[in-house]
């Protein structure tokens, strides 16, 4: 009786584990991506793109919102008041022999109510028209924070990617370092055993290979930093695994403008220098909001009401109900404020001034930094030529080092240095490499290129 039972419990539980299986199998993905097919599945997956984009949005609710102040305004409002006491007013009684005693009089029902129905519509109003002016620049400028924040997104996510492949690369030269070790190890003991080598060289070739240990786990661990630091920015989940296409290299034939010539590319595409520039033009508008509060504001209202009293007891139906309306101008005009719009104007024209001041401090910026850009690019690209030939020379080095310690003629400090040398031309030319990839996306973004920035959640 046990044994069916025993049997049909363990037949359930593997039933049971299959389904959890293929949710856990089918949890996590693998993305093989180049550095363009980050960058557009970060454009749909990234969180600072879709705070811009919110941002974005509010700004034109706000256009709304000020267009709202030149619609025509509509208001319904009901009224219901219950009298606990009536209301009475005074009059002197008059009879045949005149003017008698003060009597009270009740002027009022039980229950009153009223219902209103109002119109407005502005026919002049010019801080309106300005206002409407400011915020459709405010949208616009809202358009170029949005470029600015996908500027900045494509350049984090290329950095990022160059620097998992810096990390990648590093990890594959400690390998190949700990492999030459472990050859030269081999080499020592066998020349040992030979009686061609002493015990120190042997010691030395083990202690070599135990020094790289610590370095090659810290190199496996950056690996697993920087993939996670690159899927949080393209939105993806942390079991989600990474295959990186591209590689550290250098286009075969990089060209870069001149200062000049970046200067101006760069006044052209530069968001926040955009940005600064409709902001002066927002500002004259706010100016124009200023000076609008000294016009006369004319409006065009109408109102149609009507109204009821009963006492307890009357039926709502048997109650009059009798309906007044009504049309009208209004017109509004300052004489005096104290001296508070021109104040708000003087204002305005300072606030003018410091946008245009912030611009031509921006502008000075760029040239500053573009030349700086220009010079990490021309120095990083200038290393990876160097290193170039530096590795090649470290590697025939090593390989005639190599070949002399097993000849029995070279010694293992020799190969040791050899090792080391070759190991540190390696390095630097992966360093090189991934300088000149860094410099050239900050140097995009200086520019304000807008590659691969089109908009995958907007398509």
């Amino acid at each position: 009786m046990h044994r069916p039972f025993r049997f049909i419990v363990i037949l359930f539980l593997l039933c049971g584990s299959i389904p959890i299986q293929g949710i856990s199998a089918h949890a996590s993905e693998v993305f093989r991506l180049g550095v363009n097919d980050a960058i557009q599945l970060g454009m749909a997956g990234n969180r600072d793109l879709a705070l811009g984009r919110m941002e974005r949005d509010r700004a034109s609710e706000q256009v709304r919102k000020a267009w709202s102040a030149l619609l025509p305004q509509a208001d319904a409002r009901f009224e219901y008041t219950r009298h606990i006491e009536p209301t009475v007013v005074y009059f002197p009684s008059f009879g045949t022999a005149g003017v008698g005693p003060i009597t009270e009089y009740a002027i009022s029902m039980d229950n009153a109510a009223s219902a209103r129905l109002s119109f407005s519509q502005k026919l002049f109003d010019a801080r309106s028209f300005a206002a409407l002016r400011a915020s459709s620049l405010v949208r616009s400028i809202s358009e170029e924070a949005y470029r600015a924040v996908v500027a900045d997104v494509v350049t984090g996510i290329r950095k990022a990617y160059y620097s998992v492949l810096a990390a990648d690369a590093g990890l594959k030269l400690y390998r190949e370092s700990m492999r030459r070790n472990h050859e030269a190890l081999r080499q020592s003991r066998a020349l040992f055993t030979e009686g061609m080598a002493a015990d120190i060289d042997t010691l030395k070739a083990y202690l070599a290979v135990e020094n790289i240990r610590p370095d090659l786990l810290k190199a496996q661990k950056l690996t697993l930093i920087e993939r996670a630091r690159l899927k949080n920015l393209l939105g993806l989940a942390p079991s989600d695994s990474l295959e990186l296409t591209d590689s550290l290299s250098v286009p075969v034939e990089p060209g870069h403008p001149s200062l000049d010539e970046a200067y101006r590319l760069a006044l052209d595409a530069r968001p926040d220098i955009r940005q600064l520039e409709l902001q002066v033009d927002a500002e004259s508008e706010n100016i124009g909001v200023a000076r609008g509060e000294r016009y006369p504001m004319l409006t065009a209202v109408g109102q149609l009401q009507t109204q009821t009293q009963f006492d307890d007891g009357t039926a709502l139906s048997s109650t009059d109900w009798p309906v007044t309306s009504s049309v009208g101008v209004q017109v509004s005009l300052p004489l005096f404020s104290g001296y508070r719009i021109s104040a708000g104007v003087a204002e305005a024209k300072i606030k003018r001034m410091q946008a245009r001041t912030r611009l031509e401090k921006l502008k000075a910026d760029v040239r500053s930094e573009l030349e700086v850009r220009l010079a990490e690019v021309e120095e990083a690209l200038a290393r990876v030529k160097v290193q170039d030939r530096t590795v090649l020379t470290a590697q025939r080095s090593y390989r005639i080092s190599l070949l002399r310690y097993r000849e029995g003629v070279g010694s293992h400090l020799e190969l040791t240095d050899a090792e080391l040398q070759l190991f540190k031309a390696r390095t630097d030319h992966e360093q090189a490499l991934y300088d000149y990839l860094v410099a050239s996306a900050e140097l995009d973004r200086s520019l304000g290129n807008t590659l691969f920035v089109v908009d995958a959640a907007d398509e």
